[in-house]
């Protein structure tokens, strides 16, 4: 990487924190600028191993209720209040993780990926299913694309979000196949349309438990006959069809333009010049360590808005809260859901929207209210003890903010003296929602 001008550290190191992890810790942002962006993003760039993913997690209880009781009983009714327990646990639980984590790159990743491979538990209906997802996600959230995709074949969540459990011999429901490879693996136009009916006959006979997400295979469900797949004829079974189309490139390019999309701009086009050999070999880790050293982490152009929860989890994170131990998190928990971001609960199997989605008046006036919530937990003596002065800057460096405006610059001086009305104002101000 090139030597770099002050200012184009500055901006790499705001990218950095803020689009591959959920922002900074009080201080951090300082430390950074003294180490410089090189020496930052190779001490942030970690791989947790699989014993330190398990080490980091914040332990939770999710009980498989097994099948519902007959309606009308006292033991549904008993039944449907430990389910919507667990179901707001979970939710909880993530929120938790992600403003806590000791690893806040694989957390970020663990996010992208839930949106990737999006999954509802509106349809799944069980926390634990969930919950099991959530780990293979993490688990391989930086680990190799290929065995990932085999993994994500096996999890009982996906499969009934997308009706593998209905995809049988006599009965082939191209769901999961048609999404596998549009939305998970390849992209639209890579792929025709016998392709999806030859994948959804390749993938029949998986059965799934729903309330614990347990998958088994019956080989009486299952079509054996030889298909053409991907210009191909023979008899395939899920993992062959897998191998082959997360080795073609073009599941590669998708990749690349899926992390493009999400981590530097929704708007423009992925640029040609995107060198792809790091992921060669299919290692998540090795693309995004890439991806971090391109010189898009400090060109001018590429903004992008955070979403609700990023934006959220960013201030719990430099504030030092934890969601669940916020003495109002039935409000901030409300405030979420108005924002339409909640972990768990994807709009559709695309994912959450990107961009000017969650710029509008009816989020910002729900922004504000969270905001204030927020703000509630946290003590102002951190800031009163900066002198007047100093605290534009101050609040620009805590929040690892690349620079203010002259319009965010000029409010935040009027108000410096007020330091509630202050910080209220930097949190919603366009610098820290759109990062530059």
């Amino acid at each position: 990487m090139a030597t770099l001008s002050a200012d184009q550290e500055r901006l790499a190191l705001s990218r950095l924190y803020s689009r591959f992890g959920f922002g900074v810790k009080a201080g951090e942002f300082e430390s950074a600028l003294a180490n410089g962006f090189v020496n930052t993003k190779n001490s942030f760039l970690v791989k947790p191993t699989q014993d330190g993913i398990a080490s980091d997690l914040i332990p939770i209880t999710l009980d498989d209720l097994g099948p519902r009781p007959t309606p009308g009983t006292f033991a549904n009714t008993e039944y449907s209040l430990k389910l919507s327990k667990q179901n707001k646990d979970l939710v909880i639980w993530w929120l938790d993780q992600m403003a806590t984590t000791d690893y806040p790159l694989n957390e970020k990743m663990t996010w992208f990926w839930h949106g990737h491979w999006a999954t509802s538990i509106e349809k799944i209906n069980f926390a634990l299913p969930m919950y099991k997802q959530n780990i293979t996600l993490r688990n391989n959230a930086l680990g190799n694309f290929a065995t990932f995709c085999q993994s994500m074949f096996q999890d009982g969540a996906l499969q009934f979000w997308l009706d593998g459990q209905d995809n049988t011999a006599t009965a082939p429901n191209e769901n999961l196949s048609r999404e596998f490879m549009e939305l998970f693996t390849l992209g639209v136009g890579r792929y025709s349309e016998d392709d999806v009916k030859a994948l959804a006959r390749i993938f029949t006979g998986v059965q799934v438990q729903r309330t614990n997400g347990s998958v088994v295979f019956n080989a009486r469900r299952h079509d054996s006959s030889p298909v053409n797949f991907l210009g191909a004829t023979k008899i395939y079974t899920a993992q062959d069809a897998i191998t082959s189309i997360t080795s073609r490139d073009d599941s590669s390019r998708f990749i690349y333009e899926r992390l493009w999309y999400r981590f530097f701009s929704s708007t423009e086009t992925m640029p040609v010049d995107i060198n792809r050999s790091a992921f060669t070999s299919r290692d998540i880790f090795a693309a995004i360590s890439d991806l971090c050293s391109t010189p898009y982490m400090y060109a001018p152009d590429f903004a992008m808005v955070k979403s609700p929860i990023e934006w959220f989890i960013g201030l719990c994170r430099v504030f030092g809260l934890t969601p669940s131990a916020t003495k109002n998190f039935s409000a901030i928990g409300s405030d979420l859901q108005k924002l339409a971001q909640v972990p768990f609960t994807p709009p559709n199997v695309g994912g959450w929207p990107a961009g000017e989605m969650w710029l509008t008046s009816a989020s910002a006036q729900f922004r504000l209210s969270l905001s204030q919530n927020i703000l509630k937990n946290v003590s102002l003596d951190f800031i009163n003890a900066i002198p007047p002065v100093s605290r534009v800057n101050y609040l620009r460096d805590l929040l690892g903010v690349y620079q203010w405006s002259r319009r965010t610059s000029d409010a935040l001086t009027v108000a410096r003296t007020e330091p509630a009305r202050m910080l209220l104002l930097a949190i919603n101000s366009p610098e820290y929602i759109v990062g530059a």
